[in-house]
């Protein structure tokens, strides 16, 4: 795949936060390279990118539950002579539930998902950006980072894991021109609730400081320009993040097990 543009690839891409960062990717000159599992989802927002900014898609469905999925897609982009420029890991998934009582297979693929995956299209596609001299990788976290999660352990320690990974390659590429951001969103409009099983009620609570996609992914694509390490989007959410990192966390678990208690990420 010739371009003249920088390409961009999005894991999570046919919907929600990741469908937004391929607009606002797109909007700034970039080609894309859509990622996910629903292809009729990415078909419908590459048609919107391509009508709207004239971009150049190429989508490449995967299943990055599968072990092997990183590894077959990164042989795709070589044999199609794709040159990723800026990389977003925004694939995730979570679930509601306690350790014992979640299914081991529901757990190992949460984190075959939103860690395994992540870590190893990183460091497949990183050798790439290093050599060009420039380039960019957002890993999408969560709010969830700062705080443990019982009741969603395993959701809320991936989360953690992302963060902290991002911070440390953040300073390991300090002296280059590769841009690496996490973007922590709070409370989206996504259909991450009801996939993770959150209850009507739950959500219904969140809708006073729940954010739009759209806006997340805004903060989330421009803090990457800016180069800024972790870019937690909305006033409350950046409020309630400094408070979780004065609060012991043994009082942060116990906040957090009562609002996970009724399905609340």
């Amino acid at each position: 795949m010739a371009s003249s543009k920088p390409i961009c690839l999005i894991t999570g891409a046919s919907s929600g936060i990741g469908a937004e960062l391929a607009a606002c990717a797109a909007a700034d000159g970039f080609d894309l390279v859509l990622v996910a599992r629903r292809v009729s989802g990415l078909a419908n927002v590459a048609q919107a990118c391509q009508r709207k900014h004239n971009t150049t898609v190429t989508i490449l469905p995967a299943d990055l539950g599968d072990a092997t999925a990183s590894r077959v897609l990164a042989a795709e982009l070589r044999a199609k002579r794709i040159d990723v420029h800026t990389l977003i890991n925004n694939a995730g998934l979570g679930a509601n539930g306690t350790v014992a009582a979640l299914s081991l297979e529901s757990q190992l693929h949460m984190i075959q998902v939103n860690i395994t995956a992540l870590t190893e299209l990183t460091r497949r596609l990183l050798p790439g950006l290093i050599e060009r001299g420039t380039g960019a990788v957002m890993n999408v976290a969560s709010t969830a980072a700062f705080l443990p999660g019982p009741g969603m352990a395993v959701y809320y320690a991936s989360k953690a894991y992302v963060l902290s990974f991002t911070e440390a390659l953040a300073e390991e590429l300090r002296d280059t021109n590769i841009h690496v951001s996490a973007l922590c969103p709070g409370p989206t409009s996504t259909e991450f609730g009801a996939v993770a099983g959150n209850s009507a009620s739950k959500m219904a609570k969140q809708k006073s400081v729940m954010m739009s996609a759209a806006s997340v992914a805004r903060s989330g694509w421009d803090g990457l320009l800016r180069n800024e390490r972790v870019v937690v989007p909305g006033l409350a959410n950046k409020v309630m993040v400094q408070a979780l990192r004065a609060t012991p966390r043994a009082i942060a678990a116990r906040l957090s097990a009562s609002v996970n208690a009724s399905g609340e990420p």
